[in-house]
């Protein structure tokens, strides 16, 4: 007669493969799916709670609309007669975070432009490939052609600027306080003829599961 624990023997090391089973299973198939959703550029995706591309284009419409809606505008085209000419300087990231300030730049470069209510001209690094450009056509275009040195647009204005931050986290709470800052200077006299400040605040809360 078999005696009860060599019954049991067989039935739980099947019991424990069985569990093994069920446990590897699941874990298997966790790294091979891989889902991708293509969205609308303009959606408005804030997972991390960090500095963003939306952040980048809505506080550059912001705040070029009002620069361009300030009288010092206004003042400048009536004593010359023409649109004033500004160039963007650098925007320092003054913020805790890794922030790509080009993509910034090119966010007020693009509001700037499309305003037309100035004349933008190209950044310090954009004038040497063009400044190049015309030395090569100097030897090598026709000279009908060529596009010499000499002419072009200076730049009565320049847009300089800082993005800071400040972090305040307590609980699994988090608030992030971005501050944008942005000053047009007169590139003859030094004066700054227009100072804006843009604000953000978030709120990051962590979800918490009850079990």
């Amino acid at each position: 007669m078999m005696k009860a624990c060599e019954f049991r023997q067989p039935l739980l090391r099947c019991s424990i493969l069985v569990c093994t089973l069920l446990m590897i299973l699941p874990l298997a198939g966790c790294g091979k799916e891989k889902k991708i959703t293509r969205v609308d550029t303009g959606l408005v995706t804030d997972f991390s709670g960090r500095w963003n591309d939306t952040d980048s284009r809505m506080v550059a419409e912001t705040m070029i609309k009002e620069m361009v809606s300030r009288p010092w505008l206004e003042n400048f085209s009536q004593s010359h007669g023409r649109q004033p000419v500004v160039i963007v300087g650098s925007v320092l990231n003054k913020s805790n975070e890794h922030i790509n300030v080009q993509t910034f730049i090119t966010d007020l470069e693009r509001e700037m432009t499309n305003s037309q209510r100035v004349t933008f001209v190209a950044a310090k690094s954009e004038r040497d490939e063009i400044r190049e450009e015309r030395r090569d056509q100097a030897v090598h275009a026709r000279e009908d052609t060529q596009k010499g040195p000499g002419q072009e647009m200076g730049a009565d204005f320049m847009m300089k600027g800082y993005i800071s931050n400040i972090l305040d986290e307590a609980d699994g709470t988090k608030a992030v306080y971005y501050q944008i800052d942005l000053d047009l200077i007169d590139l003859k006299n030094n004066v700054k003829s227009w100072y804006g400040q843009k604000k953000i605040k978030k709120i990051i809360e962590k979800k918490r599961f009850l079990f």
